[in-house]
């Protein structure tokens, strides 16, 4: 029974001593993928273009250390075919400094142990087609008399 009592004051001791700021990082922590990418695309900011510009897409290939830093150097590894050298060094500046911005991602250890050293290739497309206007459906319409 004491053996028990001392037991239980011992894990209420090293949960205190753990301190508000641990057990608030924790839970202000990246907890899963559709976190982090939702982080991602909250750093993402599209590049300024010409007007007519259409845009492109470009796809990224990096890998998180446990701690939430980037492991090596991020990869380009697709570009838009028709993109020209310039709109490519846009773009490409533009997705690093979207990593910049993110990094270090706080993980949460449990996501940080998950994802460490994995690689991720994450797809930004940012082709600014216009829409094209809905058709009217009047003449779909039926009227009962």
């Amino acid at each position: 029974m004491r053996r028990r009592a001392l037991l239980i004051a011992i894990c209420l001791a090293a949960v205190g001593s753990l301190g508000p700021d641990r057990a608030t990082a924790q839970e202000d922590g990246v907890p899963n993928i559709k976190a982090m990418f939702a982080r991602l695309k909250q750093c993402w900011q599209s590049p300024a273009l010409p007007r007519g510009n259409p845009g492109m897409e470009i796809t990224v290939q990096f890998t998180f250390k446990r701690d939430g830093s980037l492991l090596g150097h991020p990869r380009i590894t697709y570009e838009t075919r028709s993109a020209t050298d310039e709109e490519r060094i846009i773009y490409r500046t533009a997705v690093m400094q979207t990593l910049q911005r993110c990094v270090p991602m706080p993980f949460t250890n449990g996501m940080g142990n998950a994802i460490a050293g994995r690689p991720l290739t994450i797809r930004f497309d940012d082709r600014r087609i216009p829409r094209k206007p809905k058709e009217k459906t009047a003449w779909l319409t039926t009227t009962t008399l």
